[in-house]
């Protein structure tokens, strides 16, 4: 069925479901430039107002859509304390991470690099990477002391490859590209967005996810914290689903989204990426 998963929670059918002077140059900046001497010349994707004009329009009114239902009692609008809001927390400031490698020799996780960061594009399911609680779109600040800016995917990959594989310390900051949005369930269970491959295509006039200002050009990364990168939209309408009235969703907009995974099959990320539930 070539439809868009609709929340719920469920299928595309009427919209019942909803899926849901300039200063001198210092000793200090003269440091800086010797330490990253590339970075003009870095090839990662740079992120301009013009590519946020692009990519994300200001007029998402004219995709939001309505529905008529008996009842369209929307839930009250105000975040509620469960565990899918404590899982999906972005919390800030930089922590340490310690992790290792397998037997072998493999951590279980790749990146990308968007505006001068480094950003982990994969975390495989069972790896020492998925243990030490790292997860897409976390960004790597530094690998055993290393600082990682204007460093570019494959000499990331490179450096982790000659790490020891007993202990790498990472410095972490938590996905600094994405943005969590609580919504509630109405009467019927629903939370009023639509999406299709992961991608949000439309919002429902005076649902949940309209009154929270859920937007449309965005991927859904998280379910109450449980990555869903990769599974198909009828499991991630099923997880939808089984959630409690409150939903914490994780999303990013498509656009980074798509530079992020665009050097990994599908079947990679369909197949092997961590969709653990995160302990708390």
């Amino acid at each position: 069925m070539d439809q868009a998963q609709v929340s719920q929670i469920g299928h595309e059918q009427p919209p019942m479901a909803l899926n849901t002077g300039a200063a001198q140059p210092t000793a200090q900046a003269s440091a800086m430039s010797a330490l990253y001497p590339s970075l003009n010349e870095y090839m990662g994707m740079e992120i301009s107002h013009d590519m946020i004009g692009q990519n994300l329009p200001d007029e998402v009114k004219q995709d939001v859509i309505q529905y008529e239902h008996s009842n369209k009692m929307v839930a009250p609008i105000k975040g509620e304390q469960n565990m899918g809001v404590a899982r999906a927390e972005v919390k800030q400031g930089v922590r340490m991470v310690v992790a290792c490698k397998d037997g072998n020799g493999k951590m279980g996780l790749r990146v990308q690099h968007v505006n001068k960061g480094v950003y982990i594009s994969f975390v495989d399911k069972g790896s020492p990477a998925a243990i030490a609680g790292l997860r897409f779109g976390d960004q790597i600040l530094q690998i055993n002391g290393t600082t990682l800016a204007g460093m570019n995917r494959d000499k990331v990959m490179s450096l982790i490859k000659k790490c020891d594989g007993a202990r790498i310390e990472l410095a972490i900051r938590d996905r600094p590209l994405e943005r969590t949005t609580t919504l509630q369930k109405d009467s019927t269970g629903h939370v009023g967005f639509v999406f299709k491959n992961g991608k949000i295509t439309k919002v429902v006039k005076d649902s949940s996810a309209a009154r929270n200002g859920l937007l449309i050009e965005h991927n859904i990364l998280e379910v109450n914290g449980q990555n869903v990168v990769g599974l198909k939209d009828k499991t991630v309408s099923e997880i939808l689903t089984a959630s409690a009235r409150s939903i914490t969703l994780t999303i990013i907009p498509n656009f980074i989204y798509d530079h992020m995974v665009k050097c990994m099959t599908t079947s990679l990320v369909n197949k092997k990426m961590d969709h653990s539930i995160p302990d708390l």
